[in-house]
């Protein structure tokens, strides 16, 4: 047969190779920011400026620097620009570098098209820069890794199925017969996250001109959704595509064969199906049907299995080669990756059961548990794969090897330093959290006792973080020597005969699993079979049957400014730090009870879109929130939370007093609510929308004023001074948000509960 001759594009692969350093970077620091924002809230008012005369700031006695970033610098953004960066920016650029090399050797054909390769790339840059644009803005979502508005869920979409139709198409015209493992899981990836990414980001846009959107799914079903989401894009974004590095790029290095075929097939087929059912194990002892809990958390134990049946074939590959580790800091990197992947795999698991989740849920224990994985799995196979390519591509030796083991040691003891520290800051929290004095009453009361018990370890962190950047830094310095050193092939001349046509149906004598590894579209349909039925099960039942969801009758639906407050609250990406679900827990039912003494109901969601429960606990639970605390209180609280709470590490929310409301969309909103979700907004009561919220603003002011003269007297100073350019307190953004927190949880009473009936 004759041999074909062809080239390798390196060119593409240098492009997303340069976005994983950059991004990188960038997510790291961004990491870094907010992790020293969590024992430093003031960093903003030290930046731009503050009245605060006990902070030392560049710009000391004015705030209004501070006003002008409209919360740019605002933890909540940060945090999930940094989990954006890292997830999307960093880990999804390293795949694409890696998958774009290793498809083209191992299929043995170059891309099916360079141009989709750039379009690709392009579509995917382009909509990294407009994350960092909106969420700085304050545009999204909330919904925890999948923030982005609609018009960037349309364009990751895009960007997706882009690289799908490239990849499927370099498949279709390879010269190799039977797809190696790293392809395999190539092709779930593909398939997980196109299913995963469309279901979860039905949305409906406020209008084809605005950011706005709001979920499709309310309450307990947003919430289903989103952490089969959630806990998939881990699964699918952050797992089985890295997989399909390590398959290829470790035996690569380590130049010994993948230890077990039979092992790869058992973990590719296991994984691809438990993890779609494991989601439900975030929202333990939640609102959540019991059912769907126990699922998750069965399926989440079951887990452990193919996850360590892919760490031991990752580690069992270097059976004979421990020597090359020793000198290799590629080899160094990739085994510490397998390793944190396995620990963050048996973890996972135990935290998914009740026993564990009722501590570690809500706490920093999950904080360690995730940035394990993330840096430990994530990291440390991407700097791998960095290392390895540079030379390849570069045709050079490795600038310094000895800069490279620096940055291995630099970037394990950070991975330590960040961890460990958060352990022990999950269990302080959780523990601090259930104790009791002997009278029954909770031993740790104030929520800030157990914040403050855990800032030594919120530093410890932060200086993990700092050793991390550090060996990327040292990571940067070698790439660029090495570049300079070297000379970049963009065109890798290879050959290999053509693939005779031998027909799709199995031979005798053929395996099956041999069969299916040369027929790819049977291969991709079987994987989308195993990957979609645990969604199905879960989601389907909870979306359909009316029982999974009792009806409270006392639940009304938010008034127009409380609309545009919780509008406010997902802006300002308050649901990073605060939940709003309190479990059924005596402790729980006694920190935040207010007046009404309830845990939290199904049908106490059923008018959120997006639901907003929240993963994490830095202040303290809100869905009883409504009425604990005077509307005074809540002003001064987001102006600076040090006057009403000694020690907070909120940060200060200054802009919402001095901004005014924009209500021009709010009567679209309610309608939009009416018209499409069937809301049981009145006529009367969209048409009044204006005075509706005019006289609740009023009503709002005339109780501040009432209990803060300072207040008063300062707002009508204020008056005098600025004149014509003065904004009336009813009008501004603080008034609405305070709406909203006054509003949660005062639906049901302890003593007047009524269910709907669901036949």
């Amino acid at each position: 047969m004759e041999t074909q001759k062809f080239n390798y594009d390196n060119t593409i692969v240098r492009a997303f190779l340069y976005a994983t350093i950059a991004f990188g970077l960038v997510g790291f620091l961004l990491g870094l920011t907010a992790a020293l924002m969590l024992f430093y809230p003031e960093l903003p008012e030290f930046l731009f400026g503050t009245d605060d005369t006990t902070i030392q700031s560049l710009r000391s006695g004015n705030i209004q620097g501070l006003i002008n970033t409209q919360g740019a610098m605002g933890f909540g953004r940060i945090r999930m620009l940094h989990t954006s960066a890292v997830i999307f920016a960093f880990v999804c650029n390293s795949f694409f570098c890696g998958a774009y090399y290793s498809m083209q050797r191992l299929l043995k054909t170059r891309m099916y098209s360079d141009t989709l390769s750039w379009i690709h790339f392009w579509s995917w840059q382009i909509m990294i820069v407009s994350v960092v644009i909106t969420f700085l803005m304050g545009i999204n979502t909330s919904k925890e890794y999948a923030e982005h508005e609609w018009p960037i869920d349309i364009l990751i979409a895009f960007s997706w199925i882009v690289f799908g139709i490239n990849m499927f198409g370099t498949i279709a015209i390879r010269r190799v017969r039977h797809l190696y493992v790293a392809i395999w899981f190539y092709i779930a990836t593909w398939i997980a996250v196109a299913m995963l990414h469309i279901f979860n980001n039905l949305e409906v846009p406020l209008s084809f001109t605005s950011w706005k959107s709001y979920s499709v799914y309310a309450g307990v079903k947003d919430a289903l959704v989103q952490w089969w989401y959630g806990h998939n894009a881990v699964a699918f974004v952050l797992t089985t595509p890295v997989l399909g590095l390590m398959y290829y790029f470790m035996p690569k290095a380590a130049n010994r064969p993948v230890f077990s075929y039979k092992l790869s097939i058992i973990h590719f087929w296991s994984l691809i199906f438990v993890y779609l059912w494991a989601g439900p194990h975030h929202l333990q002892y939640t609102a959540l049907p019991a059912w769907a809990q126990a699922v998750g958390t069965g399926f989440s134990i079951m887990l452990i299995a193919p996850s360590w049946g892919g760490m031991l074939n990752g580690l069992l590959t270097l059976r004979g080669a421990w020597d090359k580790v020793r000198e290799n800091p590629i080899l160094k990197f990739f085994v510490v990756a397998v390793t944190c992947y396995g620990m963050a795999t048996f973890e996972g698991p135990l935290l998914a059961t009740k026993s564990l989740n009722k501590i570690g849920h809500y706490t920093d224990w999950v904080i360690g548990h995730v940035h394990l994985g993330a840096l430990g799995w994530n990291g440390f196979m991407a700097f791998g794969v960095i290392y390895y390519l540079i030379p390849m591509m570069w045709r050079t030796e490795l600038w310094s090897k000895k800069l490279a083991n620096w940055h291995f040691w630099l970037g394990t003891l950070g991975i330590i330093f960040y961890a460990v520290p958060m352990y022990i800051s999950g269990f302080t929290q959780g523990l601090m959290w259930k104790q009791f004095n002997p009278d029954g009453t909770l031993l740790w009361k104030n929520w800030l006792d157990t914040v403050t018990a855990i800032i030594p370890y919120f530093k410890m962190r932060f200086l993990g973080g700092v050793l991390y950047l550090s060996g990327a830094i040292l990571m940067v310095i070698n790439v660029i020597k090495t570049i300079k050193a070297g000379s970049f092939q963009k065109e890798v001349p290879a050959e290999a005969p053509a693939l005779a046509h031998i027909g799709s149906h199995r031979k005798e004598g053929e395996g099956a699993h041999l069969w299916l590894e040369r027929t790819p579209k049977l291969l991709s349909i079987l994987a989308f079979v195993a990957i979609s039925i645990g969604g199905l099960v879960e989601i389907v039942p909870t979306l359909t049957i009316k029982s999974n969801l009792p009806q409270i009758t006392a639940v009304k639906p938010y008034s127009p400014l409380e609309l545009e407050g919780r509008d406010l609250y997902i802006r300002e990406g308050c649901n990073s730090c605060h939940s709003q679900m309190v479990r059924p827990f005596r402790d729980e039912v006694m920190r935040f009870d207010g007046k009404n003494g309830q845990y939290s109901k199904a049908g106490e969601f059923v008018y959120d879109r997006p639901f907003l429960w929240g993963s994490k606990r830095t202040g303290p639970d809100l869905h009883r929130e409504g009425s604990r605390n005077p509307d005074s209180w809540h002003f001064k609280h987001m102006y600076n939370p040090r006057i009403t709470s000694a020690g907070s590490i909120m940060p200060r929310f200054p802009w919402l007093i001095t901004n005014k409301l924009d209500r021009s969309e709010m009567v679209d909103k309610m309608k939009l609510m009416k018209n499409t979700f069937d809301i049981p907004y009145t006529k009367a009561e969209i048409d009044s929308a204006n005075q509706w919220a005019d006289n609740q603003s009023k009503a709002i002011v005339k109780r501040i004023y009432a209990e803060a003269t300072d207040v008063r007297d300062q707002v009508q100073k204020d008056q005098t001074t600025k004149g014509s350019a003065f904004i009336p307190l009813e009008q501004r953004e603080i008034i609405a948000m305070i709406a909203y927190l006054q509003r949660l949880g005062t639906d049901i009473k302890t003593t007047d509960i009524k269910t709907a009936s669901v036949d």
